[in-house]
């Protein structure tokens, strides 16, 4: 698996978004690196985002530059990297479909993810607030080079067996813990017989009580909750739409105090797949980052997709 690349005359845009639905603001911009996927650091700093198959910090008021992240023992990664409580570590998913453990100041990766026999492909999405259990989507071969769908598995962050949550043939991604490490909340198509409808969902962290949140027409995923867990933001994909494809329009929506019902778009854009793939909070609560993939006349934010 390559590294995804910008288009001619395409941009990657990093925004940073607000709860209260404040205008977002573009921190920076580039034509050379597509960029994806950023966390944000427990100091409040800076954004950690992926490109060309590495780990980039920038600052999270803007800046001119990336400043790369020097890893070892490792493939190249891809979008789906959480940052560990102690906010000194990254767990990252690499394109060898591993997951691994990492300093956020460099140097050697370990990995954490077990061979398996046939291979499973491991994307990360969540670790619990302690620390001690990665939530990610493992997809297995159903026969000879055809892969399942994605199923919620956990597994110790120190390595060690895995635990599947979720079965049955239904496609499930972004599997991310609550801030109290009492639900896992992600995307699935369980509540519909054909894909194309995927909506948000949490279950416990044993697998037990899955609720369904969302229930409308848009294909909803990558929830992400806010650090005080009364707010959210996710991806909504126009309706019928497969898997989460990149260069579509998109919208980004913004749960306050739980009421999933009340979704409100805070801004319509070009992207999807590198947008908001993972956890991208400001430890205030109040902010969060995402990325929008401009190209010639697409616009990389319509402000007509705001609503009051």
């Amino acid at each position: 698996m390559d590294y995804r690349r910008l288009r001619p005359g395409q941009t990657s845009r990093v925004h940073i978004g607000y709860r209260d639905g404040r205008a977002a603001e573009v921190i920076f911009e580039t034509d050379s690196i597509l960029i994806e996927a950023p966390n944000w650091t427990l100091d409040g700093a800076h954004l950690i985002v992926n490109g060309n198959g590495r780990l980039f910090s920038l600052a999270s008021t803007g800046g001119e530059s990336l400043v790369p992240i020097p890893l070892t023992n490792v493939p190249a990664l891809n979008n789906d990297h959480v940052l560990a409580p102690d906010g000194e570590h990254i767990f990252v998913s690499a394109n060898d479909w591993h997951i691994y453990r990492a300093s956020l100041a460099g140097g050697p990766a370990e990995r954490i993810t077990n061979a398996g026999v046939p291979q499973r492909l491991h994307f990360l999405h969540g670790v619990s607030p302690d620390g001690h259990t990665l939530a990610y989507i493992g997809l297995d071969p159903d026969d000879g080079d055809v892969w399942g769908s994605g199923n919620v598995f956990t597994i110790p962050s120190t390595g060690g067996d895995d635990t599947q949550l979720t079965t049955g043939g239904q496609a499930d991604d972004g599997s991310e813990y609550s801030p109290d490490g009492e639900w896992i909340y992600f995307n699935t198509e369980a509540f519909e017989p054909e894909p194309g409808h995927a909506q948000i969902a949490r279950m416990r962290v044993d697998g037990s009580g899955l609720e369904q949140l969302t229930f409308d027409n848009r294909v909803n995923w990558f929830p992400h909750l806010s650090p005080n867990g009364t707010s959210a933001v996710y991806l909504a994909f126009p309706p019928g739409t497969e898997g989460h494809p990149a260069d579509v329009w998109v919208e980004v929506k913004v749960v306050e105090n739980e009421d999933w019902a009340s979704a409100r778009t805070v801004q319509r854009l070009f992207g999807g797949q590198g947008t908001l793939n993972v956890n991208s909070w400001a430890p205030d609560g109040e902010r969060f980052a995402y990325v929008s993939y401009p190209n010639g006349g697409d616009d990389g934010g319509d402000p007509s997709g705001h609503d009051s």
